[in-house]
């Protein structure tokens, strides 16, 4: 009996190994994962400051029509050490540093400045225009957890700690293969019987957007020694990826080729349309995943069952492919008893299937943006809502 998509999703998590950690500059850490919790040990704002142009003042002498003497003058930069007194005011620069005793900060466009001194048009409350220390973020509270992405944005909160290196996980590596004779790399001669292999340059793209570094190796023709003496190339990799070769047919060498180097097969075959021939096994330290040769099969297995392990080989903290709802705007069947994974178009919160829903047929998956599963042997009509995998 196969197992269903998400019985082999298990197998496969289960016999993925514990991450990697290695130390980083910060300039380095872009869309890596994080491995420790970060704390922080510096407030945002680290000192209360001034959100504009302006005059710091003690709000009690901020009064419409009142003059106030300007004694000093405050620039974003090292603090003066400045102190406002009573009918004082200090001229102050946005992101500068609140002088002592100063409460509130007036506008520059809410007095009539003079040589010495300002007049009030608008009096201010306390705490007017004034960013306080700690505002944005206090000492201790977390600023950053084990296993988040580390995207711009987080990247830059971390910097206003001024840390210059960051603890991550290393980067899966993988080894990514295509199998077949009839396979020509491009801007090779091409002859009658064969095509261009696209599947390398799919999956190249899959595995660095799953924060992996991938190694395309060449192809691999359908002679078993090739296949023995290409794998046996990988085998210091976290990963090996193999498109094509993974069925039952007399050529397809990848099962035999593994097994005489010593790899463990644990999975064979997955009740999912497209992808049924789908392999899943260990060669030494080394995840190894067969996916089937045809394009759309190879994406939707990758998708499925590779994202998520080299996800959790690369220290992610959640596994789980994202997903959104939309209605579908025709019927959908699924005569299959495998679950089918429609390729369509997500646009205004409407779902529509796009081209042929055939699993070689990579001009449609060019043109879909996500995947829509229908059960075995289900129907959706119209206006059904659904659930979608955004690609």
């Amino acid at each position: 009996m196969l197992l269903n998509e998400y019985e082999t999703l298990d197998r496969v998590l289960h016999s993925v190994g514990s991450p990697r950690v290695e130390n980083v500059s910060i300039w380095e850490a872009g869309n890596r994962v994080l491995a420790k919790d970060v704390v922080a040990t510096i407030a945002l704002p680290r000192f209360d400051n001034s959100t504009m142009d302006g005059y710091a003042v003690r709000a009690e002498d901020a009064v419409t029509g009142t003059r106030l003497l300007v004694c000093g003058e405050q620039a974003a930069g090292p603090d003066l050490g400045l102190s406002v007194g009573r009918g004082e005011a200090i001229r102050i620069y946005t992101g500068a540093p609140i002088p002592r005793k100063a409460d509130a900060v007036i506008m520059q466009e809410d007095v009539f400045a003079e040589e010495r001194s300002i007049l009030l048009r608008e009096g201010v409350t306390r705490g007017e225009n004034i960013r306080v220390r700690g505002g944005d973020l206090c000492e201790g509270q977390n600023l950053a957890f084990k296993g988040d992405l580390l995207t711009g944005p987080k990247l830059a909160a971390i910097a206003s700690q001024g840390m210059s290196q960051l603890p991550v996980f290393a980067r899966p590596s993988v080894a990514i293969f295509a199998t077949g004779s009839e396979l020509r790399s491009q801007g090779e001669p091409i002859n009658a019987g064969e095509i261009y292999e696209t599947n390398r340059i799919l999956l190249a793209q899959l595995v660095a957007g799953s924060g992996a570094a991938g190694e395309i190796f060449a192809i691999v023709p359908d002679l078993e020694e090739a296949h023995c003496k290409s794998f046996h190339q990988a085998r210091s990799y976290d990963a090996i990826i193999v498109a094509g070769g993974v069925s039952v047919g007399a050529k397809d060498f990848v099962k035999p080729a593994l097994q005489k180097l010593g790899a463990e097969l644990e999975l064979w075959r997955v009740a999912v349309k497209p992808g049924k021939p789908f392999m899943f096994g260990r060669m030494g330290s080394s995840l190894v995943f067969g996916l089937p040769g045809n394009p759309v099969s190879a994406f939707v297995t990758f998708l499925l069952f590779a994202r998520p392990a080299l996800w959790k080989l690369g220290g992610r903290s959640s596994l789980e492919l994202a997903r959104t709802h939309a209605r579908l705007e025709q019927e959908l069947v699924n005569r299959d008893g495998r679950p089918h994974y429609f390729r369509g178009v997500y646009h205004q919160g409407s779902f529509k299937p796009v081209g042929k829903q055939e699993s070689h047929a990579l001009f449609a998956l060019s043109q879909a943006n996500a995947l829509c599963r229908l059960g075995p042997d289900q129907t959706l009509c119209a206006n059904s809502l659904v659930e979608l995998i955004p690609i």
